[in-house]
């Protein structure tokens, strides 16, 4: 994935997708950054975005997805999107110790 340049109109949107990170420290981490952008985005966020990033950064950075961001449906979506089909199993986060398979998961109705 490339950089992300740290412009105003970018900083903007990483201000407003990742609201509680400074912006610059939110496009030093382009996959973090993208899982919260595609899961909470407005069209205008997403244009603006696209002038920086193809749809190969996008599939990028749902292939290293971090746990915890995506809500199902954003996840669905994204996925078919970026032509990931069929849609893989949404990222898990990992205990040292603990088999991911046996972690509870949130139940959606409550994340909404």
């Amino acid at each position: 994935m490339i950089a992300l340049p740290h412009t105003k109109e970018l900083l903007d949107v990483a201000r407003r997708v990742v609201w509680f990170a400074e912006p610059d420290e939110t496009l030093r981490h382009p996959y973090t950054f993208l899982a919260y952008l595609m899961t909470y985005t407005t069209p205008r966020d997403y244009t603006i975005v696209r002038k920086y990033l193809s749809l190969a950064d996008f599939r990028e950075a749902l292939e290293n997805a971090p746990p915890g961001v995506f809500d199902p449906r954003s996840w669905a979506y994204w996925n078919l999107v970026c032509g990931r089909e069929p849609v893989p199993p949404m990222p898990k986060r990992r205990i040292p110790g603990v088999d991911p398979d046996h972690i509870p998961q949130l139940d959606p109705r409550w994340s909404r």
